[in-house]
């Protein structure tokens, strides 16, 4: 589920990127750039939350660090509730984890141990999805604890590393606004 043509041209006009970025090879996608621009800012935030308009969506769960900064914007606008998720060992109540693959090993991410009930309808929310690896392990741990996971949403999708099907595959709708080809 992407955008139109013309609304992917404006957004992409706004992302910086940077080459060789952690590393050789590497064509990182920068989205603060996008963040800054008010205008920008507001047609993507407007544009993932679109498809959800008007139906119940009991929370907005955000993915460490920019994730946050985009799931507040959705949860605002959908007048749901918003969950923080983040890598373990950050939050200070009694939480539940879930190992997951990174590009080179394991890491681990967890979410308070009261943040979702059984069956509440949850969006995923996270700046890019490039292998899927950390998304895979968001909706493994969300769903660990009851929740629905109706949708992830991303800004920016690296299609070529395969993270939205990824997510397809464990039935889950996948909204993204712009690709980059490559990583």
């Amino acid at each position: 589920m992407t955008t139109n043509p013309v609304l992917e041209n404006d957004l992409k006009a706004t992302i910086r990127t940077i080459p060789d970025y952690p590393k050789p090879g590497i064509m990182f996608r920068d989205i603060t750039t996008l963040l800054g621009n008010p205008r920008a800012f507001r047609r993507a935030i407007d544009e993932l939350v679109q498809p959800w308009a008007g139906s119940k969506i009991d929370k907005i769960a955000g993915i460490e660090a920019r994730g946050f900064i985009i799931g507040g914007a959705v949860a605002h606008q959908l007048s749901a509730g918003f969950v923080p998720i983040r890598k373990k060992g950050k939050l200070p109540y009694k939480s539940v984890s879930v190992a997951y693959s990174l590009e080179y090993g394991i890491d681990e991410m967890e979410m308070h141990d009261d943040a979702v009930e059984k069956g509440e309808r949850v969006i995923l929310v996270d700046d890019l999805i490039a292998t899927g690896g950390t998304a895979e392990g968001a909706v493994k741990l969300l769903r660990q604890m009851g929740a629905q996971v109706v949708a992830a949403c991303f800004m920016v999708d690296l299609p070529d590393l395969g993270g939205a099907d990824k997510l397809r595959k464990m039935d889950v709708a996948v909204r993204t606004l712009m690709t980059f080809e490559g990583h």
